[in-house]
């Protein structure tokens, strides 16, 4: 294909936002110990400095989806991208618990709009054939996120326990205080995805849907390599706009437009209950509870980052040949299966080798990586005309961070309450409505265009 370089390109830069939204939500797991202890911070005021960015989240994601449909994709994502640039910033020389709090609020609502428009992008500008592939670069862009999070938390631990202290920021940040400087290194990568945002053109089919078929022509020609692919492309995308003329609000509360966002809506929260982010956010707790030293824990959550996103890269090459669907039965059946074993060791492994444990951490998390994590953007980005994708998807959208901030808050509540057994039973008993879902409710997708998508709500209306 002619225009595949150009569209890798584009799909990597938006990407940027998926590593940013990955690395803001991991880095968290290596501070918790250190924060609590310095701010003195009750099992609840730890679970609201975890879910503090997911309140964010809750409110980038409530209006991304109507900032992208007015002003395009390009603006929301450099507006996502400052939002991260400022909330690493002043996370690093926060100087009390109050001021840490507002700025990770404020990284939550960059990683609220990153994960609305960054996959909305790259499906827009993707031809159907490669777009599971490339959606799912956003999704590998997290994990790698998650990977750097992790090392960075590792590394600056064990650099913090060799320096000696003195009286300088330097030390504050990267010795005596090091949560200070993990949360921080997010601020170069920020600044590249701010400055790489210039470099990319507005969406075709944003364009189009706002009349400006001109501007479209000229830059699907460049993604396409041919103004005669890139006049059938957009062909496509005009007559459906053509169909849908009337009030976005209108349009989506049609009957079918309002199964998809509430099939979405569903499997958006309950994907979140199924325990994929306590892992990630609790994680090295939750090995501490097993007997691990905070330094093995934070080791042990370093092979957890790796297996997630090598495990994306399998998900990325086979997600267009294996098939949405087919990856979700796959995958949610090994996730039981590991999260029954977690928890039989919480309950009958008293004296085994914490080996157990991390061998099904990792096999939860590849099954999880390869299944639901890879599935879910792609899904949420194909499934809504390009008329009310932004504001579906902002529903949809919303409905995951509600389940994300439910889980950082309740996590220790539930570890705390249940034990960690009764806590990853609970996880187990939730994959079961999920399967069911996209079993009988939701299209298999893959090949299709956006617009044939679109028609199969239609005839399902």
């Amino acid at each position: 294909m002619k225009g595949i370089g150009y569209i890798l390109f584009l799909s990597a830069a938006a990407a940027l936002g998926g590593f940013l939204f990955g690395y803001d939500t991991a880095v968290i797991s290596g501070t918790i110990s250190m924060v609590t202890t310095q701010f003195g911070l009750n099992v609840t005021l730890q679970g609201w400095y975890v879910g503090c960015a997911l309140v964010g989240s809750i409110a980038g994601v409530s209006f991304a989806g109507m900032l992208s449909d007015r002003f395009g994709r390009k603006i929301s994502l450099s507006l996502a991208a400052l939002f991260f640039t400022v909330s690493a910033a002043g996370c690093a020389v926060s100087a009390d618990i109050t001021q840490l709090i507002i700025y990770r609020i404020i990284g939550g609502v960059g990683i609220g709009v990153a994960s609305i428009i960054s996959p909305m992008y790259i499906s827009e500008i993707a031809v159907a054939k490669h777009r599971g592939r490339l959606v799912s670069l956003y999704q590998l862009a997290i994990t790698i996120g998650f990977l750097a999070a992790y090392i960075v938390n590792f590394a600056l631990l064990n650099y913090a326990g060799q320096g000696t202290p003195t009286d300088t920021l330097w030390s504050k940040v990267f010795i005596t205080e090091p949560w200070r400087g993990m949360l921080g290194a997010e601020t170069l990568p920020a600044l590249l995805f701010l400055v790489i945002l210039f470099f990319i053109p507005e969406s075709p089919r944003w364009l189009v849907a706002r009349g400006r078929t001109d501007c479209a022509l000229a830059i699907q020609t460049r993604i396409s390599g041919s103004e005669t692919d890139a006049r059938s492309e957009l062909g496509q995308t005009i007559e459906r706009i053509e169909r849908d003329k009337g009030s976005e609000w209108k349009f989506l509360l049609r009957p079918n437009m309002l199964k998809a966002v509430a099939i979405g809506a569903a499997i958006a929260i309950l994907g979140q209950f199924m325990g994929v982010n306590a892992v990630l956010y609790y994680g090295p707790s939750i090995f501490e509870q097993s007997g691990l030293s905070a330094g093995d824990s934070l080791f042990y959550q370093v092979l957890v980052g790796l297996v997630n996103m090598l495990t994306t890269v399998v998900a990325l090459v086979i997600i267009d040949k294996v098939g949405r669907k087919k990856l979700v039965y796959f995958g949610v059946s090994g996730m039981i299966l590991s999260l029954l074993a977690i928890s039989w060791y919480f309950t009958f492994g008293a004296g085994m080798s914490s080996i157990f444990l991390l061998v099904f951490f990792l096999l939860y998390i590849f099954f999880c990586a390869i299944s639901i994590s890879a599935v879910i953007f792609v899904l949420l980005a194909e499934m809504y005309p390009t008329k009310v994708r932004g504001l579906a998807m902002s529903i949809a959208g919303l409905s995951l961070w509600v389940g994300t901030y439910l889980i950082g808050q309740l996590t220790p509540w539930l570890l705390e309450s249940l034990l960690p057994q009764g806590t990853f039973l609970l996880f187990a008993v939730m994959c079961i409505p999920y399967i069911l879902i996209i079993r009988f409710l939701v299209p298999e997708t893959t090949g299709k265009t956006l617009e044939q998508i679109e028609q199969y709500w239609e005839e399902k209306a």
